[in-house]
């Protein structure tokens, strides 16, 4: 029996995991801009699928339940990097994954193992439609180098000290980072990370996978550290 096309990646594919507050998402998006690729955020997936469950009244501690909302989860998400629209059903949720209350759920569903099955066979078929009508993807998340595109010529583990993630994600967050506002953010970033290493690694770069750490980096920085790693791919 033939392989399913989602068996084989198409395109020339960029993959970068990494932890909450790492600057994947953003550095990811600027660095399909600048090579005219498409951008996948899976991340926003698994919030969308909270959104869903949540709108359906699901209960999260029901991992049956979940994996059936899964099943039937009517996801469309551009790959635009300009335009990285998400919707459910016909309903524009990009504002709304972004709450604190997705945030606080998220976990519940990306960590049921046969739900991160299913979005992950949606997520390498996302990749090849983007890489087929633009050469290229910048796919980014938790698990992307070790199970989502593990073949992938360019996988890089995107970190930062645990002190600059919080600072980032309470200004993302709070427009602010003192005191306050990191503690505000902490249970959205360490107490995440730690939920979700539970299935996925995400922390350590695997073999093959080039790290970066932009503990100390400026985006433009983080950006060009990140475009480097794909001139040394292609070299």
């Amino acid at each position: 029996m033939p392989d399913a096309p989602e068996d084989h990646l198409s395109g020339f594919v960029i993959a970068v995991d990494g932890p909450s507050g790492s600057g994947k998402s953003s550095v990811s998006k600027q660095v399909a801009r600048v090579l005219g690729y498409g951008f996948l955020d899976t991340g926003a997936m698994y919030r969308a699928l909270t959104w869903w469950c949540l709108d359906q009244g699901v209960d999260l501690a029901d991992q049956d339940a979940v994996i059936d909302a899964a099943e039937r989860f009517p996801l469309a998400i551009g790959t635009d990097p300009d335009s990285p629209t998400v919707t459910v059903g016909g309903t524009d949720v990009a504002a709304a994954i972004r709450e604190p209350r997705i945030s606080t759920n998220v976990s519940a569903v990306a960590t049921v193992l046969p739900v991160r099955e299913i979005l992950r066979v949606l997520q390498r078929r996302l990749i090849n439609e983007a890489a087929g009508a633009t050469g290229g993807v910048v796919a980014e998340g938790r698990d992307i180098t070790t199970v989502v595109a593990p073949e992938a010529p360019v996988r890089i583990l995107l970190t930062a000290s645990e002190e600059a993630r919080l600072a980032r994600r309470s200004k993302e967050l709070h427009g602010a980072a003192d005191a306050d506002a990191v503690a505000a953010t902490r249970s959205q970033v360490v107490d995440r990370d730690k939920a979700d290493s539970a299935v996925s690694e995400f922390t350590v770069a695997a073999d093959g996978v080039t790290t970066i750490d932009t503990s100390h980096l400026d985006f433009e920085g983080s950006v060009e550290a990140v475009l480097r790693a794909v001139r040394a791919a292609r070299a």
